[in-house]
Parts: structure tokens; C-alpha cells; sequence
């Protein structure tokens, strides 16, 4: 029950996530129907939304030479369809010739997959389906429209690909914070079973840097194919910029996870003075996600960080190898949160002194 009630919660953010992209292809292909059969006169340009629809598709990611791409591709299918069919009529030889055609011309002019793979596919939809009398070639004019109007609804797109990479970068951050804190409760009180429950979710945390991922990328791509949101290309370069810190936090979160765990079950003592500089590691980690989700670089959580980093050297030392990798780990992860701060990761590393022996 609990893993369905989580699937449907991803669906629907999933849903939620691309609604914007579900009404521009929704809007796209009305106004490319609207344009061939109020502009143009075609009776029924059923090929001017579907090139609308299948070029804009449902992600941001190379989405103008997609859109070029798919356009050009969907109009060579049904130029060379409506040529074919018009020549030698339709049936199963004479669709394997024009997908052959079709291919071949689009393989000459471009090697990209949805390229070819439109052409082909448009090109049997020509064949199959009869054209009005006396309108046989109106479908490539519509395929025309279709792209056309595709292209243009690329270059609008929404602020909301613009803020989903520091959102997301907030979530990691703050997954962090929580990861943290219930390994300094794990510490404390020595608890092997939640400690596991503990290490089970930091394992799951995958997923986050894969959106995380996948958002700046996003976001990249608006800021390069819209006009209207190039101004924004630092802002958004600066958050992708922070996937791979964040990754590498996230990395020794779990690392310093398991390595509570593993003492727990081993009944070997960790310096409770290391669960209070995780539980103040957790303090900075959520200033760090507060400020990424105002849209601002952490910069007023580095002097915290940096002093972190210096009292850790100064730690109470343990013979158990756990208390080394958790305290190994505390100092990484000051580095690592540094260099989401904007330090630079070698700097970063330079800031946190020695271990002192």
C-alpha cells in the first residue's frame, strides 16, 4: 500500500512537472490546424498538428534542433509519400519503396535517429491514407505549417524549467540535512535498527541527483534555444554548475551513513562530540537548501562551514576505524558543501586544516 500510495505521488509529479508541455503541444496543434484550414484552405490538415505535436514532443532538452529535425523530417515522409503514391498508387511494395526513399533522402541530408525515423514514419502515412481529390500535395504544405508552428512555440517556454534545477538543488541539500541528523540520533543512542532504516533511505537518494541531473540540463537547454530566456544563462549555468558537488555530498552522506550503521551493529562507540558537529554540519547543510531555494549562492553559509571544517581538526580521536571514517567524512562534506557555496573545490579543500595528531 505505501509503495503504491509513493508511486502515485510520482506520477502525479510527473504529471505536474509537465503540464506546460502538454498545453503548448495542446495549443500548438489547434493553431496548426487552424492556420492550414483558415489560412491556407485545406479541408483536412491532419498532418500540420501531428507535426506540431510529434516535433515539439514533452522535454526542453535540444529542443530547437529537434523541432528542425523532426519538422524537416515529417515533411520530406510526406513529400516523397504524396510523389510515390501519386506515381504508382499504394499497397505493400510500393510502401517499402518509399520508406526506402524516404530514409535514403533523409540520411543524405541528416544522420540524426527522429530525423530519419520521421520521414520513414510519415512517409507510411502518406501511402495509406487518400488524400482529398485534387489535394494530394496539400499534405506536405501541412506537414510545412505544423514544423513551422512547432518552431515557433519552442522559443516560449515557461520560468519554471529555470527554477527547477536550484529547487532541486535545495531538495538534495536538504536530504543531506536529514541524512545528517538521523545519523547523529543513530550515534547518540546507538539504535542498529533505525540506523539501518536510516542507511535504506540514504541509499534511495540516486534518484535526486538523476533529477538534479536532468533539471540543469533542462534548464541549460531553455536558456540556449529561447530568445526569451537568454538573459538567465548565468543564473542557470551557476546552479548546473552545482550537480557535481552535490553529488559528491550526497555520495559521502551515504558513505558516512553505513559507516554509522556499521557501528551500531558492531556496539562500537562513535565521540558523541561527532554527533554534535553532524547535527551543526545539518544546521549549515539547511541554511545551504534555504538559500538555494531563494535563488541565491550560499555565500553567508561559507564562514560557518569554514569554521566547522577547522574544529573538526581539532576533534577527539578514536582507535575504531568507524569514528575515523565518520569524522573522515564529516570533513568532506564541509568541503564539499564549500564548493556548493561557490569555493572553489581545491580552495575548498585548502580551508580545512590538517587533523592534528
Amino acid at each position: 500500500m505505501q509503495r503504491s500510495r509513493t508511486s502515485l505521488r510520482q506520477r502525479q509529479a510527473r504529471l505536474r512537472s509537465k503540464l506546460w508541455q502538454v498545453g503548448q503541444c495542446a495549443i500548438a496543434a489547434g493553431v496548426a490546424w487552424a492556420v492550414a484550414t483558415q489560412v491556407f484552405g485545406h479541408a483536412a490538415p491532419i498532418f500540420a498538428p501531428v507535426a506540431a505535436v510529434v516535433s515539439l514532443g514533452t522535454s526542453y532538452g535540444q529542443r530547437f534542433r529537434r523541432v528542425f529535425e523532426v519538422s524537416v523530417g515529417v515533411a520530406i515522409g510526406v513529400l516523397v509519400g504524396d510523389l510515390i503514391t501519386n506515381w504508382v498508387g499504394s499497397g505493400g511494395w510500393q510502401i517499402a519503396v518509399i520508406v526506402a526513399l524516404a530514409m535514403s533522402t533523409a540520411l543524405l541530408l541528416d544522420q540524426g535517429v527522429l530525423f530519419v525515423n520521421q520521414a520513414a514514419i510519415q512517409a507510411i502515412f502518406v501511402s495509406t491514407l487518400l488524400p482529398t481529390a485534387g489535394a494530394a500535395f496539400t499534405r506536405w504544405t501541412d506537414a510545412l505549417i505544423g514544423g513551422g508552428v512547432a518552431l515557433v512555440a519552442a522559443a516560449v517556454v515557461p520560468r519554471a524549467p529555470l527554477r527547477r534545477p536550484r529547487e532541486q538543488a535545495g531538495v538534495v541539500v536538504r536530504k543531506i540535512s536529514v541524512l545528517l541528523r538521523a545519523a547523529a540520533a543513530s550515534i547518540r543512542d546507538g539504535d542498529f535498527e533505525r540506523s539501518l532504516d536510516v542507511l535504506r533511505d540514504a541509499r534511495s537518494t540516486d534518484r535526486l541527483v538523476i533529477e538534479l541531473r536532468a533539471a540543469a540540463d533542462e534548464g541549460l537547454s531553455v536558456v540556449r534555444s529561447s530568445p526569451f530566456r537568454r538573459r538567465h544563462r548565468g543564473r542557470v549555468r551557476a546552479m548546473a554548475e552545482l550537480v557535481e558537488p552535490l553529488d559528491f555530498a550526497l555520495r559521502n552522506t551515504r558513505v558516512l551513513v553505513r559507516r554509522v550503521a556499521v557501528a551500531s551493529y558492531r556496539r562500537q562507540a562513535i565521540p558523541t562530540s561527532y554527533a554534535v558537529m553532524l547535527e551543526e554540519l545539518a544546521e549549515c547543510a539547511e541554511d545551504v537548501a534555504e538559500e538555494l531555494r531563494q535563488g541565491r549562492v550560499a555565500t553567508a553559509v561559507r564562514d560557518r562551514l569554514v569554521a566547522l571544517g577547522r574544529s573538526s581538526s581539532l576533534a577527539e580521536r578514536s582507535h575504531d576505524l568507524s569514528a575515523e571514517v565518520v569524522l573522515a567524512q564529516v570533513r568532506s562534506l564541509v568541503a564539499d558543501l564549500l564548493a556548493v557555496t561557490g569555493v572553489d573545490p581545491l580552495a575548498a579543500t585548502d580551508m580545512i586544516p590538517p587533523i592534528s595528531d
